[in-house]
């Protein structure tokens, strides 16, 4: 966990002109970069080697995001003309995820697992104000480009159908998105419980409201007071480290959830053979 310090020192200059987004649609020659590619290929991955949790709930400051927004940015937050995974408080200071945060939190909403936000800011509305301007690069046309186990259409093929869209092989090579789409942050959460407290409380309203079973909660937060949610409901705690929310803890935090999981239900089916 990074230590909080003072609100930093700020400058008098006048603020940074911002713009409202005019569109939602990213330049045409628009690709994914190779971190991103091998970071949606090694998520898929993990559809395969077991069960999922009901849901995947995160801290965001120095969790999603490196810094705290009620220390280190002046709202308001505000996205600047298309920018991607990036807003600007009115000095000009930049607020961003982590580099594996979006396509995290993109796979998990491609595989139906519910997202929740448990933060205990001060800033309640800045942390809003961050999600809500944060857009993100859908990624499921670079789905066609993970090999599958099954036989697929030949090589020599020159499109491929999906959901009625065509997307052309040289396409799928490079990465270039066929049919560009973003989607803002804020969107991808499911529950959003941001307000000052014991994180305790976060989760007993998170389960009240989804109905989600603690122990099939995957909880990620830098600060290790608030292990106490694993320790007095059950929740499987992950530690984030100062990178932030990346692929490495993601599969860590996979593993390590589906060998309680199973643990648990050999210790079921012991009890129930007694």
């Amino acid at each position: 966990m990074v230590r909080k310090i003072g609100r930093r020192a700020r400058a008098t200059s006048p603020s940074t002109t911002t713009t409202s987004p005019t569109s939602s649609d990213l330049p045409s020659d628009y690709t994914h970069s190779e971190m991103t590619r091998k970071v949606v290929s090694s998520l898929e991955a993990l559809n395969e080697k077991g069960p999922l949790p009901g849901l995947v709930v995160f801290d965001l400051d120095y969790t999603l995001w490196p810094l705290w927004v009620d220390t280190h940015v002046d709202s308001p937050l505000r996205r600047r003309g298309d920018d991607i995974n990036k807003v600007y408080d009115r000095n000009g200071q930049p607020l961003q995820f982590f580099p594996h945060v979006p396509s995290i939190l993109l796979w998990l909403k491609r595989r139906g697992i519910p997202i929740a936000a448990a933060s205990r800011t001060s800033a309640p509305n800045v942390a809003r104000q961050a999600l809500n301007g944060l857009y993100l690069v859908d990624e499921s046309n670079l789905l066609l480009t993970i090999p599958s186990s099954s036989p697929s259409e030949s090589d020599d093929s020159l499109d491929i159908h999906q959901s009625g869209n065509v997307h052309n092989k040289q396409n799928q090579r490079t990465g270039i998105a066929s049919h560009q789409k973003l989607v803002k942050a804020i969107d991808l959460f499911d529950f959003q419980e941001i307000y000052p407290g014991s994180k305790i409380t976060h989760f007993q309203k998170l389960h009240q409201l989804s109905r989600v079973p603690y122990q099939d909660m995957l909880f990620f937060d830098d600060e290790h007071r608030n292990a106490e949610v694993g320790t007095k409901l059950g929740v499987h705690f992950v530690q984030v480290g100062h990178s932030g929310t990346d692929l490495g803890l993601v599969e860590k935090a996979f593993r390590e959830w589906r060998a309680k999981k199973a643990a648990r239900s050999l210790q079921t089916n012991d009890l129930s053979s007694d």
